[in-house]
């Protein structure tokens, strides 16, 4: 019987846009997973400073024989605070996301191959030194060039990782060339002495699970799912799978296939109950900013805290002003407000520009979305589908890079009247917990989403390059 190691990413891809689980939830989520006998629970980078430490400090006993495994960037600060909170775990992992596509290395890690490569190869052997189990993920693997692969898997090996990952993320490899192409990565692979070699399918396309089960054909032993999330590849079919034709194709799990059904209904629950509850709260915040027309700059500040934003002293100084030129003219709400700091703060050069978007949709077919970027004179694009014409057009320019935001809010207005009238979106996106917003605008709803989109984009490419 061949062993099919199942590693749940639940608390790493966040759930879902509508429904990322709070503290309490992410409690009873581990729970409810090592119940349910998966092999391996995944975190969430420790991106948030004490609160996510103490998560993981409070998670490390509960995950009982799982293991735990803490994602990390490339970062040996954050390794070495990662291995610290989730030391007291049975059988503690360090898992290494690393970008190896050209467009996510240079995104992610702004460093150029040669570069990135020694950075990892020092990392991998800081990670081991901690005696923990080490994991690396080659981030959108099957989108980087052929040398630069094996090159970072020849890094891997050769500092002796428990376990490599391969990730689809731009979910753009039909089954079959899945297979093909893990097949080719276990040919690089040592005869002894290899890492475990793992697969993280994207579902995007709704083929996640059959990619897997080719992947696992071609030498794959780990498959990363999660209990909920948009775009990976669903526990729940993986449990279906084995339970239904695991024994006849020699497969074995860890999993308790007589729970899996209600333990991943109450997984989803945890997740759909803080929904709920996160949206009052948001409502509850919006109530509770209350703006005088003549409000001063503190006043102003403590507000656009509220509302969630960090602001410099210059970005809340032009918000200021442009408050006080608003309220000249009407009463100003939370909603302005929030639409000020979209238009006048974070303001960054513009990385990325808007080419074209194709956008097909009707209430008898699937949505999919086609959009193309210009970064300086390269053209980046993405292609994707989704519940409704926003949806794809926001995770096709996700394609583009590979990499997924948090959409914390959208919202879009009329600004003028009639037929031809001109719309106004503001979308908030987060990033490694810091809310970004951007604004757009075009007589075209969807058009002036995805400018909104692309603003936000570019706050959150220029704020994070200039932190790197």
């Amino acid at each position: 019987m061949k062993k099919i190691v199942i590693a749940d990413a639940t608390l790493r891809f966040g759930g879902s846009v509508e429904c990322a689980p709070g503290f309490k939830e992410k409690i009873e989520i581990v729970k409810a997973l090592e119940r349910l006998g998966v092999d391996v629970i995944e975190t969430a980078q420790p991106v948030n400073g004490k609160s996510d430490i103490l998560l993981l400090h409070t998670i490390a006993p509960l995950a009982g024989n799982r293991v735990l495994s803490c994602s990390l960037p490339l970062d040996e600060k954050l390794i070495e605070e990662g291995y610290r909170a989730i030391s007291k775990a049975k059988h503690p992992r360090l898992h290494l996301m690393a970008p190896v596509s050209a467009a996510q290395m240079e995104y992610l890690s702004h460093q150029k191959a040669p570069v990135f490569l020694e950075n990892l190869r020092k990392l991998v052997a800081k990670a081991k030194s901690y005696g923990a189990e080490v994991e690396v993920s080659l981030l959108d693997a099957t989108r980087a060039e052929k040398e630069m692969l094996a090159k970072a898997i020849a890094v891997v090996v050769e500092e002796k990782a428990d376990v490599l990952t391969l990730c689809d993320n731009a979910g753009t490899l039909l089954p079959d060339e899945m297979h093909d192409f893990i097949a080719d990565a276990a040919k690089l692979l040592p005869e002894k002495d290899a890492p475990a070699l793992g697969v993280q399918c994207s579902n995007k396309l709704h083929l996640g699970f059959a990619a897997a089960m080719g992947c696992v054909e071609a030498g794959a032993t780990q498959i990363k799912c999660a209990a909920f999330s948009e775009d990976a590849l669903p526990l729940a079919e993986i449990a279906n799978f084995l339970r239904v034709k695991g024994r006849d194709l020699g497969l074995a799990t860890s999993l308790d296939l007589t729970i899996a059904e209600r333990s991943i209904r109450k997984i989803a629950g945890a997740l759909v109950g803080n929904s709920i509850a996160r949206g009052e709260e948001n409502a509850a915040v919006s109530e509770a900013v209350q703006l005088a027309p003549d409000a001063d700059i503190t006043e102003i500040g403590t507000a656009v805290r509220q509302l969630g934003y960090e602001l410099t002293i210059d970005d809340l100084t032009r918000v200021y002003e442009e408050y006080r030129r608003i309220a000249s003219k009407k009463e100003p709400g939370a909603k302005d407000l929030d639409a000020i700091v979209a238009a006048v703060a974070m303001q960054a050069p513009p990385t990325f520009k808007l080419k074209s978007f194709v956008i097909t949709s009707g209430n008898v077919i699937t949505s999919m979305a086609h959009v193309v970027l210009l970064r300086g004179e390269e053209e980046v694009e993405g292609f994707s589908m989704g519940d409704g014409p926003i949806d794809a057009a926001f995770l096709s320019i996700e394609n583009t890079l590979g990499i997924h935001f948090e959409l914390d809010d959208f919202k879009i207005t009329a600004v003028t009247e009639g037929r031809e009238a001109v719309a106004s979106a503001i979308v908030r996106l987060r990033s490694n917990g810091k809310l970004y917003s951007g604004k757009g605008v075009s007589t075209d709803v969807i058009g002036a989403g995805v400018r909104a989109y692309v603003d936000a984009l570019n706050k959150i490419h220029y704020d994070e390059s200039s932190r790197a």
